[in-house]
C-alpha cells in the first residue's frame, strides 16, 4: 500500500473529529451570541448576529447529520453489518436533534428571550456531546480503515 493510499485510509476518521471541532466552535458561537443579546430594547446588529450564528449552527448540525444518513451510514452497515445497531441509534439520535434544533429555531422566530434561547442550546449541546462521543468511540476504529470514495462535505455535512 502506498503512503498515499494510506493517507486516504485514515482520512475518514479524521474526517469525523475535525467535522465535530467546528460543530463545537459553531455551537460555542451560538452560544457567544444568545450571551450578547440581551432580553430588552437589543440593538438590531446584536440581533442579526444571534439570527446568523444560531440558524448557521442549526444548519450546519442538521447538515452533518443529513450527510451522514444519506452518504456515510448506509455504506458502513453495507460493509460492517455488525454496526447496524449502533448505526440505528445514531439514527435515532439524529431524529431526536432534529426534534430539538426544530424547536430551538421557533424559538429563535419568535423572538423568544435570552434565558430561553440558552436552555435550547444547553440541551441541545448536552444531547449533541453525548451523540459525539459515542460516535467517536464506535466508529473511528472502522473509519480508520474505510475506503469510501466520497466528498467528506457529503457525508459528513458542509461545515
Amino acid at each position: 500500500m502506498s503512503e498515499g493510499e494510506k493517507t486516504r485510509l485514515v482520512a475518514w476518521n479524521r474526517e469525523l473529529s475535525a467535522a465535530h471541532d467546528r460543530l463545537r466552535r459553531a455551537l460555542r458561537v451560538a452560544r457567544d451570541a444568545v450571551d450578547g443579546a440581551s432580553d430588552a430594547g437589543e440593538h438590531a446588529s446584536v440581533r442579526t448576529d444571534l439570527l446568523l450564528y444560531c440558524h448557521g449552527f442549526c444548519v450546519a448540525l442538521g447538515g452533518h447529520h443529513v450527510g451522514e444518513d444519506v452518504a456515510l451510514f448506509p455504506e458502513l452497515s453495507a460493509r460492517h453489518p455488525e454496526l447496524r445497531a449502533t448505526i440505528a441509534k445514531l439514527t435515532q439520535d439524529h431524529e431526536m436533534i432534529g426534534t430539538l434544533l426544530g424547536q430551538f429555531e421557533r424559538a429563535i422566530a419568535a423572538d423568544a428571550g435570552r434565558d430561553v434561547l440558552s436552555r435550547h442550546l444547553e440541551g441541545l449541546a448536552a444531547i449533541m456531546e453525548s451523540h459525539f462521543r459515542y460516535e467517536e468511540r464506535e466508529l473511528l476504529g472502522i473509519l480508520a480503515t474505510l475506503d469510501l470514495d466520497a466528498d467528506p462535505a457529503d457525508a459528513l455535512g458542509p461545515l
